[in-house]
């Protein structure tokens, strides 16, 4: 009887419970939904985020309106069919950038720091990030290109399945493009100073590419500096799709490039990640 008093209880004695790891990928589906519920959840964010670049392209559209006289423009037959598909490519670069400042944002609220207490992959916080931040470029995709076609006169000579295509690639290279942002991010990890260095990298590429002017109508550098500005391989894809002409190796030139961006963003992103955060 003494010993069956002082017996432990069978919980005591058994194994204290363990948190199992869930899938790399159940993590990533969590963390990009928390992300999109950010997001999506206040209308005025929403409105304004998916009103900027329809009044952008309105802007460009009239403000060099007179490029549509150029013989490289009018085969275009309009102004608006030779700027709608390079503000695609346009918009997935402003949100690859908003992808840094999102993510700094979680880094400063100390929210990937209460994520290190976890049995959670870090990657997968960057994975979940560029996944959510690329749903949303997805919407404002569709939006812009649907005003476009309601309210500026934009035809997509590609057709539904041609300007479908179109949104695709925008996509794919605008997530590809994300990582480079999130990389730099993760390194910089100062919003003064990343805002800087993105605007830096962003407005050079998309003023020096063929998303405004012909190339043939640019000063001779200004065309060196395109022909290696890999905007300018993603615009002319795009355009290829959504208008129906001659695609070549625009395409797969794009997509390469974009391939090589995310790679090396995501891996330089992922080590200093790892090491600072």
């Amino acid at each position: 009887m003494t010993q069956s008093r002082h017996r432990a209880p069978a919980a005591v004695l058994a194994d204290p419970p363990s948190w199992p790891e869930t899938a790399f990928w159940t993590q990533v589906r969590v963390l990009a939904a928390r992300s999109l519920r950010t997001a999506f959840g206040d209308w005025r964010l929403v409105f304004f985020g998916l009103l900027q670049p329809v009044v952008l392209l309105l802007l460009f559209s009239q403000v060099f309106s007179g490029v549509g006289a150029l013989p490289s423009v009018a085969a275009y037959q309009g102004y608006v069919n030779f700027l709608v598909p390079a503000t695609l490519v346009n918009i997935s670069m402003t949100t690859a950038m908003s992808s840094g400042a999102g993510l700094l944002a979680e880094i400063y609220s100390g929210f990937t720091a209460r994520l290190r207490c976890l049995p959670i992959s870090l990657f997968s916080v960057l994975v979940a990030r560029t996944l959510a931040d690329s749903a949303r470029l997805g919407v404002q995709l569709v939006v812009t290109s649907a005003a476009s076609v309601l309210f500026l006169g934009f035809r997509p000579a590609g057709g539904v399945l041609g300007l479908s295509l179109a949104l695709v690639l925008t996509l794919v290279v605008g997530w590809c493009l994300s990582w480079v942002f999130v990389a730099i991010t993760t390194w910089l990890r100062k919003a003064e100073t990343l805002q800087a260095a993105s605007f830096v990298v962003m407005f050079p590429l998309m003023f020096s590419s063929s998303a405004y002017m012909p190339l043939d109508s640019m000063p001779q550098w200004v065309r060196a500096v395109s022909a290696v500005n890999p905007l300018t391989y993603a615009i002319d894809a795009t355009r290829a799709l959504a208008l129906a002409r001659p695609v070549g190796w625009s395409v797969a030139t794009a997509l390469a490039i974009a391939a090589v961006a995310a790679v090396v963003g995501s891996t330089l992103a992922a080590r200093t990640f790892r090491d600072r955060s």
